[in-house]
């Protein structure tokens, strides 16, 4: 059977952050101009040396995503089902050792929180729940899908990981795309930043897009929590890991998120800081290494880095959310996963989209149409 773990266990961390730190010019030149561009011209684009040229990098972003998608925006919505988990992280304000009002939401609450987003004209919904498996598992999810799936074109998740089966009993219920982040790649650190829970289990969550990818299911959505450990390690190991996907689940869509660090109740600071000049830089390199890919900015970052990178290679976006269960209707006092930055509404984001020249897009397909 097929696993990325076999080829994760062929690299060294150390090694693989000398070799992007000893990028030259002369490499990132390459790399830009490969058409091509393989793990090595990766590792050059997102080197110290490359930071010189991400203005060329940029445009040529710009151009590789507008030729594969046009000038469109995916708009989408996450939704919290749940901030119950039963993990420790050092980095969540979901964390089980903080002291914080739990919720998860009933069947009543979930049509509440629809109800808001459908009237803001949303069709692409993304579920998200802690990770607690006495209360938010396969059964409540797959509850939750059937009382929605008739009102939105595409239904994602971001749950706990979960076996092979039950990612086929999800995508049988209507679930088109699945996002799980490795948080970090790093696995000589990975426990300390989750001392307890199933979490800790860096295997069974490194080998979760191979579970996906034999499940079928549509999408798979991978990434790193930056910063946590070296920005620049973190993504090359994330893009070896799509690499590896693409070769061996290639009837399969990928989407790649960037998730800085950001505010929450009792978590750590940052090790190490993103800025976003960095973050333009990993962004477009991504896009230059692989057209296909889906590049995603949630409302993490704030609203002046939005606007900016619009046409550098971002192809979908949420907006108006809301990081805690009921906080579009129900119950705005549970406590949030984390700050968002960028609080404009759905329809203040709709309009900075179109003044940039981009089609906002809330449905592009029908769930029926879907191939089998």
């Amino acid at each position: 059977m097929s696993s990325f773990q076999k080829i994760f266990d062929t690299y060294d961390w150390d090694e693989v952050k000398a070799s992007i730190y000893s990028k030259t010019e002369s490499d990132v030149l390459r790399a830009i101009k490969s058409n091509r561009p393989d793990l090595e011209d990766f590792k050059a684009m997102i080197s110290p040396a490359g930071e010189a040229y991400i203005e060329q990098m940029a445009q040529k972003s710009s151009e590789l995503t507008q030729k594969r998608f046009g000038k469109t925006m995916q708009m989408y919505a996450p939704m919290y089902l749940s901030n119950e988990c039963n993990n420790i992280c050092t980095y969540c304000g979901f964390s089980l050792d903080n002291k914080i009002k739990r919720k998860t939401l009933t069947d009543s609450e979930i049509l509440q929180e629809v109800e808001v987003l459908k009237n803001h004209g949303f069709n692409h919904i993304l579920l998200v729940t802690g990770e607690a498996n006495h209360t938010v598992h396969t059964r409540y999810f797959l509850n939750a899908i059937n009382l929605i799936k008739s009102k939105f074109a595409n239904i994602s998740i971001e749950v706990q990981p979960l076996d092979q089966d039950e990612y086929e009993q999800l995508h049988e219920a209507g679930v088109y795309a699945v996002l799980v982040y490795q948080e970090t790649y790093h696995r000589e650190v990975y426990k300390q930043y989750h001392p307890k829970g199933k979490k800790s289990n860096f295997d069974y969550r490194l080998d979760t897009p191979d579970r996906l990818g034999k499940a079928n299911i549509h999408k798979i959505g991978i990434g790193a929590l930056l910063g946590l450990e070296d920005w620049r390690v973190e993504s090359f190991f994330t893009a070896l890991h799509l690499d590896y996907l693409q070769r061996t689940y290639w009837k399969t869509k990928y989407s790649i998120s960037f998730p800085r660090m950001r505010p929450a109740e009792g978590i750590i600071e940052p090790n190490v800081i993103v800025s976003d000049k960095n973050l333009v830089q990993l962004l477009t390199a991504y896009r230059i290494f692989n057209e296909d890919v889906e590049l995603s900015i949630s409302t993490r970052e704030s609203e002046k880095f939005r606007n900016n990178v619009i046409p550098l290679g971002v192809t979908s976006m949420s907006a108006g959310s809301k990081t805690n269960p009921g906080g579009y209707a129900v119950d705005v006092e549970s406590l949030e996963q984390f700050e968002i930055s960028d609080e404009r509404s759905i329809e203040e984001m709709t309009k900075i989209i179109q003044d940039a020249g981009y089609e906002p897009v809330f449905k592009d397909w029908d769930q029926q149409f879907i191939a089998q």
